[in-house]
């Protein structure tokens, strides 16, 4: 049978900008899955999909106009129960093949088309049919239907339509915006579907103001988007309206020379892409007034307002042109430039306004404010938040620094939520932070300080960078310690994929920070702490939990950074690991060890040992030389005598790669403690003393890692 390529759209008003790309994707994909199960689509078939602010299309190759037929095997029944005594049909296997639509008019001739086959330890009837492809009309019609069933639809509006029928009225329709126009064109024929009120046809409608004719008349399926280009004025793709914006700003930038760019924002270009059907970028610029207030906000709001890309210097700075993404091409553009440059005018007077009236007040001055904030309606206000947040970077303060560090973590965290009762934030919140820092300095306070401000928020998201100095990562953690125990102590606790406090986000932070800036705190200590700075009874007990849930994220974490389960599960399992910057040291050790020919025989006989201690609970880790009969035993104590004594120097010294290696030079005497050594002695005093001399090996063995997680 022919294959012809298929060509599928949907003409609509505007759709969601944000959600255009997803919508285009999915209601290519789907439709094409749908008719390759139906045997339509064949394993050749390419899609392609598109997508514009006014149509969702897709264009699939290889389709057949019709499904190959194919064989079904249905099992009825075993064959005790179809066939009587006598071979005869029964009542239930006649009723069964009628049902399957066979004909039964003839009872014999019925049961001599069925099949006998083993099944299990029975024999069973099974009856073989040849089911009829499904025709394209029928099969697109499904997929169409199921293609639209499942876009994932950010709102769907309601909107009537007049009915076709004999008896006129309306009826109500579910999309995500008005549907007008549906074309379907296998090859050069339409495909007779209706879906959404539509009756599929071979035309649409191009630009809406620079369509060179109306309607576009489609040839074929494959005329689709030359077509559209050349007679609508449409860049049907959006992958490549995409990347003719793109295209186009870097383009305009460099007209402008001296090394000036436009801000990378990829979902900006994005969300810009699928609010133009032709793009045209045009270059913009505002009054070098505005330019005195901080560059944050004026991107902010002009990326986040208008969809401008504000143009950047060499150095990063921003300068006072921006590039706009037009969706129409007049001869002259300069109306369309002074638009533009007339609408963001005041935008950044706002802004500038917001940042003259904020700077009137210091920070310090608006902590009171922070009482009148409410924080949760558990956990009390920001103000008595930004108490407990201080009283939990004084102590870790204290523990990296001293009183110096101390006392600038604890002005930090004194002013670091003050921006939120400022008017700029209040009119951008993703500012915050970043505004704190700009007013601190303009108050006076100490770079230090006012990094920390800005900092305290970070990591922000998965791959962020880490606050710059120490203050920043005192207050950084506490922030994230206060939010984690308040919540976990409330109760609010992550549940599958819901995460609405981004408690996950604020483990991830805790973990990169003691890790990353190697910080040599006690992990339970900073629980500890936290929890003691909230008043009592506000918060349930959930040490543990919190414990817990930091402990899944910190091993998640380390297998992100490509160590495996047991590595990860060895470095954390060592007695007595509470500093979590030691763990990288550790996991490195760890891989090492493992290289080496001792590893499995030693990671064996460690778990062997911690099977025989566990099973004689408290053991001394003391050995009397008296009481060694044995060679083997004997032998082994000389070598703990020798190797111990380096290995342990080399951990107390940080260099756990040495110790681990060092003890491999144990496998030897190791083994034959356990070929010739009956450990568990009849004699009690012998039995203790080999106990001992375990204990001390695997005390030894275990101080970098928990060496028996390694073993197969």
């Amino acid at each position: 049978m022919t294959l012809q390529n298929l060509l599928v759209e949907l003409f609509v008003e505007e759709l969601p900008p944000k959600a255009l790309r997803k919508l285009g994707d999915a209601f290519a994909s789907v439709l094409a899955e749908q008719l390759k199960a139906l045997g339509l689509a064949t394993s050749e078939s390419v899609v392609t999909a598109y997508a514009s602010p006014r149509r969702l299309g897709a264009h699939i190759s290889h389709v057949r106009q019709k499904a190959d037929d194919k064989p079904v095997q249905q099992k009825l029944m075993p064959v005790s129960v179809g066939l009587d005594a006598a071979g005869q049909a029964t009542p239930a296997l006649l009723k069964r093949l009628q049902a399957l639509g066979a004909n039964v008019s003839d009872p014999a001739a019925a049961v001599a088309v069925l099949r006998r086959a083993p099944d299990g330890k029975a024999e069973a009837l099974f009856y073989d049919s040849l089911q009829a492809g499904a025709n394209l009309e029928v099969g697109l019609q499904k997929a169409l239907e199921e293609a639209i069933a499942k876009l994932p639809i950010p709102k769907v509006m309601s909107y009537q339509l007049q009915t076709d029928c004999e008896l006129p009225g309306w009826t109500s329709v579910n999309f995500v915006r008005p549907a007008h126009g549906l074309v379907a064109l296998h090859g050069s024929t339409v495909v007779p579907v209706k879906v959404l009120g539509l009756k599929a046809g071979n035309s649409t409608h191009g630009h809406r103001f620079e369509a060179a004719v109306d309607p576009v008349v489609l040839r074929d399926a494959d005329s689709y988007e030359a077509a559209l280009e050349t007679d609508g004025a449409v860049i049907a793709s959006f992958a490549r309206r995409k990347v003719e914006v793109a295209r186009q700003l870097a383009a305009a930038a460099a007209r402008l020379g001296g090394g000036v760019r436009p801000t990378e924002d990829d979902a900006l270009l994005d969300e810009v892409t699928a609010l133009v059907e032709r793009p045209n970028v045009l270059v913009c610029e505002f009054e070098t007034e505005f330019l005195d207030v901080p560059q944050e906000c004026l991107i902010l709001t002009m990326k986040a307002n208008q969809k401008y890309f504000p143009l950047l210097d060499a150095a990063g700075k921003l300068t006072n042109r921006f590039l706009v993404v037009s969706n129409i091409s007049p001869e002259d553009a300069s109306a369309v430039i002074s638009g533009n440059e007339r609408v963001v005018r005041p935008r950044l007077a706002d802004a500038k306004f917001f940042f003259d009236q904020d700077r009137k007040k210091t920070l310090a001055s608006r902590v009171a404010g922070l009482d009148k904030v409410v924080y949760h309606n558990k956990l009390d206000s920001q103000g008595e938040r930004v108490k407990r947040v201080r009283a939990i970077a004084r102590s870790i303060g204290q523990q990296l620094g001293g009183d110096a560090l101390a006392e600038q973590a604890d002005q930090a965290a004194l002013l670091a939520k003050s921006d939120l009762v400022t008017d700029m934030v209040g009119e951008f919140p993703e500012l915050q932070g970043t505004m704190g820092r700009y007013y601190a300095l303009n108050d006076g306070q100490p770079l230090d300080v006012a990094d920390a401000i800005e900092d305290h928020y970070k990591p922000r998201f998965a791959g962020d960078s880490l606050p710059r100095n120490q203050t920043g990562v005192v207050v950084a953690l506490a922030d994230k310690l206060e939010t984690l125990v308040g919540m976990f102590g409330i109760g609010n606790t992550p549940t599958g994929e819901k995460d609405p406090f981004a408690l996950r986000r604020h483990g991830l932070g805790v973990i990169r920070m003691l890790v990353e800036k190697n910080l040599p705190l006690q992990f339970n200590e900073l629980v500890n702490n936290a929890f003691a700075a909230f008043p009592p009874g506000m918060l349930q007990d959930a040490h543990t939990d919190v414990s817990i849930f930091l402990f899944e994220r910190l091993k998640s974490y380390l297998k992100d950074g490509g160590y495996s389960s047991s590595e990860v599960d060895a470095a954390l399992n060592a007695p007595g690991m509470s500093v979590w910057a030691d763990i990288p040291r550790r996991l490195v050790a760890v891989r090492s060890f493992a290289l080496l020919s001792e590893a499995p025989a030693l990671a064996a006989a460690n778990k062997r040992i911690s099977n025989i201690l566990k099973k004689a609970l408290e053991v001394d880790p003391h050995v009397s030389e008296i009481l060694l009969k044995e060679p083997a035993e004997i032998a082994l104590h000389e070598a703990m005598k020798d190797v111990l004594p380096v290995a342990n120097a080399q951990f107390t010294a940080g260099d756990y790669t040495a110790s681990l290696q060092t003890l491999a030079a144990l496998r030897a005497p190791v083994d034959a403690f356990f070929d010739g050594v009956m450990v568990n002695a009849e004699e009690l005093d012998m039995r203790l003393n080999r106990q001992g001399l375990l204990k001390k090996l695997h005390l030894a063995m275990n101080q970098v890692a928990d060496l028996s997680r390694l073993a197969a």
